[in-house]
């Protein structure tokens, strides 16, 4: 390509991120950029049309990709659990184990959300749902606006990091390492979010008691054994049914595809244990897991022919030589892809940002030397805290949306700040003790 024309990449490039933050589909926004810049690159004679005739190759690997067949299995583990009623069972039980702290609705909260996060690892469906059953609640008991909504919102983001997660499940195939040793990495992060969370409730319910109250003695004492029987009804299988989906990618018994299927015939179980198996909620189940599968299956081929384009106008090398020789080697490379990644968590979805930048960071992360599932469980506690963080955070809509009208926007906000701060933390943590993600996965070795 002559240098009168190396604009042409970075502005494919721009061009595909503005279509983007203006709302148009995913799909069809790097589909049509690509066909857009492959007929102008054709006609000033910087594209060879031969890149193109790899584009039926890609589609057919895309769909013969064994790794993100896990992607539709765990939509549905996530759905069927949902549509099972286990999540409010889950948070009533917890919130009277631990309802005669001070804040332990919130802790309830957290602990459901850190459970949800791994039988769902949809963010949107945990805020969902944790804030129409929890919120209300919270709110009948005393607690305040700001910990409330703060608590539900950072709770639910945690299904981005905590695995079996179909944000690592992504970010293994575009990474090319192993989902399994990805999830067993993110293991220990995730509950160091978690606890953070916990440590941050805790603390708040000691200093301030009126912001997070005990619940009153007649909402929780409802007899020894009535509480044994829940405990066994309710927190037991969901358990089981983590364990068995962890456990086995972790002891090497299943790949996470393998696992994935084991959890949907455990959510199918549990729904039907709770006698909530119909076929009208198995078809609102399969139709939830078609729509979210089918969306990411279409932003795959966007992406491939987006990629195929921009690597035909040599955007990739520009992009390469770009951020390898940034300032400061591999610490220049880290502050530069994390920050970008952080402000385009405002403004796409994480399918998006997966599928277009990412794949420009694996070259670099790899020439520089550094280790890719370390990479991979950064760039998820990086992207879970941009999803959490005023004033485009994802989950902050999510939540905006289901909570009740004296719940104001700025309530939100103001909410989420503290538990913003402790995920900047332990993202900080990770980044300068590596060993906090690679120890997990060295013992598996």
């Amino acid at each position: 390509m002559t240098l009168a024309y190396e604009w042409l990449g970075p502005v494919m490039f721009a061009g595909a991120l503005v279509l983007l933050s203006l709302g148009y589909p995913v799909a069809f926004s790097l589909g049509g950029v690509a066909i857009l810049f492959g007929i102008l690159g054709i006609s000033l004679g910087v594209f060879d049309p031969v890149f193109l005739t790899a584009m039926p190759q890609r589609i057919f690997g895309i769909m013969a990709n064994y790794t993100l067949l896990a992607i539709p299995y765990f939509i549905f583990m996530g759905a069927m659990l949902e549509k099972s009623g286990i999540a409010e069972r889950l948070l009533e039980t917890m919130g009277i184990l631990l309802g005669r702290l001070r804040g332990g609705l919130a802790l309830a909260v957290i602990l459901v959300g850190a459970l949800l996060a791994a039988t769902t690892g949809v963010v949107a469906a945990t805020v969902v749902a944790m804030g129409l059953i929890s919120l209300p609640i919270m709110l009948r008991y005393g607690y305040s606006k700001e910990l409330a909504t703060g608590v539900i919102a950072a709770s639910g983001t945690l299904g981005q990091i905590i695995p079996p997660s179909v944000v690592l499940v992504v970010l293994g195939d575009q990474l090319g390492v192993s989902v399994g040793d990805l999830f067993i990495g993110s293991v220990i992060p995730g509950l160091m979010m978690a606890s953070a969370f916990a440590l941050h409730v805790l603390i708040v319910a000691f200093l301030k008691p009126d912001l997070a109250p005990a619940l009153p003695t007649e909402v929780r004492d409802i007899g020894g054994k009535a509480l044994g029987r829940r405990v066994i009804q309710v927190m037991i299988p969901p358990l089981i049914l983590i364990l068995l989906v962890l456990g086995s990618i972790f002891f090497g018994i299943a790949t996470p595809t393998e696992a994935g299927a084991v959890g949907c015939g455990g959510a199918i179980a549990l729904a039907a244990a709770n006698r909530q198996l119909t076929l009208e909620s198995l078809r609102q189940v399969c139709d939830a897991t078609l729509r979210i599968t089918s969306m990411v299956v279409f932003i795959l081929f966007g992406s491939t022919a987006f990629s195929l384009v921009f690597r035909g106008l040599n955007g990739d090398r520009f992009m390469f030589d770009v951020l390898a020789n940034l300032p400061g080697g591999k610490t220049g490379f880290l502050i530069v892809s994390m920050a970008v990644l952080f402000i385009l968590g405002f403004f796409i979805d994480f399918f998006e940002i997966a599928f277009i930048v990412v794949p420009l960071f694996v070259p670099v992360a790899q020439n520089l030397g550094i280790d890719l599932i370390w990479y991979g469980v950064v760039l998820g506690a990086n992207l879970q805290t941009s999803f959490l963080t005023p004033p485009f955070g994802f989950a902050l809509f999510y939540l905006r949306g289901v909570a009740p009208p004296e719940v104001t926007t700025k309530d939100i906000y103001r909410g989420v700040i503290p538990f913003i701060l402790l995920q900047l933390l332990v993202v900080v943590l990770i980044i300068v003790f590596p060993g906090i993600v690679s120890f997990l996965p060295s013992l598996g070795n």
